[in-house]
């Protein structure tokens, strides 16, 4: 496995862990529909969280910029597509984990319940 695979395969551990020492359940990890992938998908009550999770070597360009318009679009889509897979009509946030470091240090970053606009999800095909 390439390094970069392994390292995002670790932050999403080290973001499960985290959501679950916050006492979410964890429905699922790295959940596709077509060419949509949602990280993190996990749930305490009624509400569930949709993770986005970037990791990134100490002194690496932050993984929030990564973290773009279009990434946010196809995170919406995502998530669109598994409540609707699922019937769900529970409330929902997007959260960002940004994991910096290695396995030795580490910090995380986490922003919980950002603001991505659900509305016009689906890009216009030309």
């Amino acid at each position: 496995m390439a390094d970069h695979n392994y390292l995002g395969r670790w932050g999403e551990n080290i973001a499960r862990e985290l959501l679950i020492s916050k006492g979410y359940a964890i429905l699922d990890s790295n959940w596709r529909s077509g060419h949509y992938e949602i990280d993190v998908i996990a749930q305490r009550g009624n509400r569930i969280v949709f993770a986005e999770v970037k990791t990134r070597k100490e002194g690496s360009p932050d993984g929030l910029l990564a973290f773009d318009t279009r990434k946010q679009r196809r995170l919406a889509c995502a998530a669109d597509a598994f409540l609707r897979m699922h019937g769900l009509r529970l409330e929902y946030q997007f959260d960002y984990i940004g994991i910096i470091g290695d396995a030795h240090n580490y910090r995380i970053e986490h922003l919980e319940d950002i603001h991505i606009n659900m509305f016009n999800i689906h890009p216009r095909r030309r």
